[in-house]
């Protein structure tokens, strides 16, 4: 057990000084130590003048000099791109790689700049002091009586780096990062995009669930009834149902891929939504299935917004599916006005009973907990509306879906 544990402490410390990051990171401290470098023999130079002095002068015109390159917006995406071949941070996008929008921008370049420079001549001054002399000593007259201890100032060196480098990578995590405010837009971007795809799933559920719904009827139907003019109707009726939720399908697919602007612009007919006025030919899909339909539309032209349109028609089409296939063959009841600036939608059927083991029937199969009735109360709260699902009718006879939404949308 010691000899695992011994083995473990040996590999945690030796593990880093190895690694391939180390290296990357030390040549990405290095580059800083050779501007300062550089801007030390240009001016002031190293030649007839104190050291203070000279360090005075050199710092300051780094300084400057920084200052003046992160003004240019080009040079915080300069960093960045760097930064993430060099330090190697975990994820990517911790570290950003736009060029410079705002002020708040450019100072948070330049203290990056800075702090760059500053830890890279550190480590620089580090590596000509610190293991020169070690070097000269190790290779004197009396070099042969240090060569055991060689390890303990590579070591030391080794862990300098690490632990400089980790220093930078989060200095760049930290100044060259997305602002606060870009983490907020990023953030909402998210959450647009996870609401559009949600609703997305509510329109493929509706849609697919319709069309699967219709087919088991009219297909069970012909069956039972034998008849090959009613199996051929049936057939018509699946065929025409199947094509519909193709087009559905192809719809959401086209919407849910990430393809270029141009792109939905040329499959405009797959993006095209179903609206109100495609209602009737829902109502003769359900007719078809063995439902009666009577529906009531009191909806004058162009009042209705799309994305209004679009959602009530989604909405009746979960009821009358839901009809469909909880209550096969009984009535449904439609109706749909624009009253008081909103609109009502109105679907019920009777309820009917189903077999139940050891018991009288149950009324009205298990709806509640279904995704369609839940979707169905999401689309009218978006809409800032109210759907209210459930027994009602005549002593409780009926299951009712009634649901408002105002017209103006966010009211």
């Amino acid at each position: 057990m010691n000899a695992f544990r011994s083995r473990g402490r040996a590999t945690a410390i030796l593990a880093p000084l190895v690694a391939g990051a180390t290296y990357a990171r030390l040549l990405h401290l290095l580059v800083g130590w050779i501007f300062a470098g550089v801007v030390l023999m240009i001016y002031p130079g190293t030649y007839q003048r104190s050291l203070g002095s000279i360090l005075t002068a050199a710092v300051s015109l780094d300084v400057v000099l920084l200052g003046l390159v992160a003004l240019v917006p080009a040079a915080r995406r300069a960093e960045g791109v760097q930064a993430r071949l060099l330090l190697v941070p975990d994820r990517e996008e911790d570290i950003g790689v736009e060029p410079s929008g705002t002020w708040a921008d450019r100072r948070r370049t330049a203290a990056w700049l800075i702090g760059r420079v500053a830890l890279g001549s550190a480590i620089g001054f580090a590596t000509v002091f610190g293991l020169a002399p070690v070097f000269d000593l190790l290779t004197g007259p009396r070099g042969f009586w240090y060569l055991p201890l060689a390890p303990v100032p590579a070591l030391g060196y080794g862990w300098l780096v690490v632990w400089a480098g980790r220093l930078q990578l989060a200095m760049a995590v930290r100044l060259l990062g997305p602002s606060p405010a870009e983490r907020l837009a990023e953030a909402e971007l998210r959450a647009e995009r996870l609401l559009e795809r949600n609703r997305l799933a509510r329109e493929l559920h509706d849609s697919i669930g319709h069309a699967l719904t219709v087919t088991v009827l009219q297909a069970g139907a012909a069956r039972e009834v034998g008849d090959p003019a009613f199996a051929a109707k049936a057939l018509e009726v699946i065929e025409e149902t199947g094509r519909q939720a193709m087009e559905d399908l192809e719809r959401t697919l086209v919407l849910l891929r990430e393809t270029p602007a141009g792109g939905a612009a040329r499959n405009g007919a797959a993006t095209e939504q179903p609206g109100i006025d495609q209602l009737p030919a829902l109502f003769d899909t359900a007719r078809a299935a063995g439902s009666p339909v009577e529906a009531s539309i009191e909806v004058p032209a162009g009042v209705l917004p799309g994305v209004l349109s679009r959602e009530s028609y989604r909405i009746v089409q979960e009821g009358v599916t839901n009809a469909l296939k909880y209550a096969p063959g009984q009535l449904v009841d439609v109706q749909i006005a624009v009253r008081e600036g909103q609109l009502e939608l109105r679907c019920a059927n009777r309820l009917v009973a189903a077999p139940s083991r050891g018991g009288p029937g149950r009324v009205g199969g298990s709806r509640k907990g279904g995704k369609g009735l839940r979707g169905i109360r999401e689309r009218a709260a978006l809409l800032g509306g109210e759907a209210m699902v459930g027994a009602g009718g005549d002593g409780g006879a009926e299951w009712v879906l009634d649901v408002r939404l105002p017209l103006r949308l966010g009211s």
